[in-house]
């Protein structure tokens, strides 16, 4: 039977998340995180290009908050019929002569419910660090300190570091499914 003969696909179509980016990294964990969080549900997911209103390095906790808010705000102005806009916005911050890492996600559904979380926390090298003080993007940082081309969106930074035990995608996952917390227990007040 093809898929658009299946009664049950008719009766309920995939719920529709668009995705504020058109990285294949975030747009792959949000769906992940979607289907890892609600099994028994189907999603198409689509990335767009929306501007963050952040500079392209945030380097604060609190402008990339506000980076993925305004990411899935200016996502669901642009598409405004979908179920669930995300928006993932990564940066940095000195912390004790240190930069880290880190991500925040913020997920809108129709419903009027909204969702965030933010990633695990981890430092970057000193040479990494030095080209993003400088002005670099820590992506493309990343791919002058090992000789890469475009690691933002394949392994990430993350990646780099881990030698993949954790990639970009799996590290975005966890925050995705936290950020869904909210319209998991919607008779929770968060």
């Amino acid at each position: 039977m093809a898929l658009q003969d299946d009664p049950n696909l008719q009766a309920h179509p995939p719920q529709a998340i668009i995705i504020a980016s058109q990285n294949p990294v975030k747009i792959n964990a949000a769906l992940q995180g979607f289907s890892l969080m609600f099994p028994s549900t189907t999603y198409s997911a689509r990335g767009i290009a929306v501007p963050s209103g952040v500079p392209d390095q945030p380097l604060s906790d609190d402008v990339t908050l506000l980076g993925a808010q305004n990411r899935a705000a200016n996502a669901r102005t642009l598409e405004p019929n979908a179920d669930y806009w995300v928006g993932i916005e990564g940066g940095v911050e000195e912390h004790a002569g240190s930069l880290r890492s880190f991500a925040w996600v913020v997920i809108a559904g129709k419903d009027g419910h909204t969702g965030k979380a933010r990633t695990g926390t981890y430092y970057l090298s000193q040479e990494t660090a030095k080209l993003v003080r400088e002005g670099m993007e820590l992506g493309d940082a990343d791919d002058v300190v090992f000789g890469r081309t475009n690691s933002k969106q394949r392994n990430g930074s993350v990646g780099l570091l881990t030698d993949d035990v954790i990639d970009r995608t799996a590290y975005y996952v966890q925050a995705v499914i936290l950020a869904l917390i909210p319209f998991k227990n919607v008779g929770l007040t968060f």
